[in-house]
């Protein structure tokens, strides 16, 4: 193994456990977190040699490379659909207030926009400012306000709707 790989290999280690809870979020499905954090990996993989030895930028690279292809995903369909069921499955019996929270938290981010979801994630997940944003994003800062504006409103209503049905506030 050379010390490109190495350093490739310890990368992908470390990060990698971020990388798909970032996906997770991103795409609100464990199977395709996992397909997402794959894919960007092997890119990351191919632009290893040109990518410096600082941690905090390959990660940069990391992520930017994620919300792409996820989007990328998006236009291209390949993204798999929801499947409709007849009836709905059995709750789960897991009454652990967080999970179930996360739980809510996971299938409202599904209801929202690629665009938007990878906008509300980068700001408040990943903690980035809106031109860092941007830039991951390949949009402009005044995009990101509206993606993350929409985003956020779609979010407030949905969790709204669920306090009004089961009572539950927090």
């Amino acid at each position: 193994m050379t010390t490109a790989d190495e350093g490739f290999t310890d990368f992908s280690r470390s990060a990698g456990t971020g990388l798909l809870r970032r996906a997770l979020l991103l795409t609100g499905d464990q199977e395709l977190a996992k397909d997402l954090v794959q894919e960007t990996l092997a890119k990351l993989y191919v632009a290893w040699p040109r990518l410096t030895d600082d941690g905090a930028a390959v990660y940069a690279y990391a992520r930017t490379t994620m919300t792409r292809t996820l989007i990328s995903w998006r236009r291209r369909r390949r993204y798999a659909a929801e499947v409709l069921l007849e009836s709905l499955p059995e709750p789960a019996s897991v009454t652990d207030a967080s999970f179930e929270d996360r739980d809510l938290l996971l299938r409202a981010m599904r209801g929202l926009a690629p665009r938007e979801r990878s906008a509300v994630v980068l700001r408040y997940f990943e903690d980035l400012t809106e031109a860092q944003t941007a830039e991951v994003m390949g949009c402009s800062v005044g995009a990101v306000k509206g993606y993350t504006s929409r985003g956020l409103a779609k979010l407030r209503s949905g969790l709204a709707e669920h306090v009004e049905i089961t009572g539950r506030v927090k």
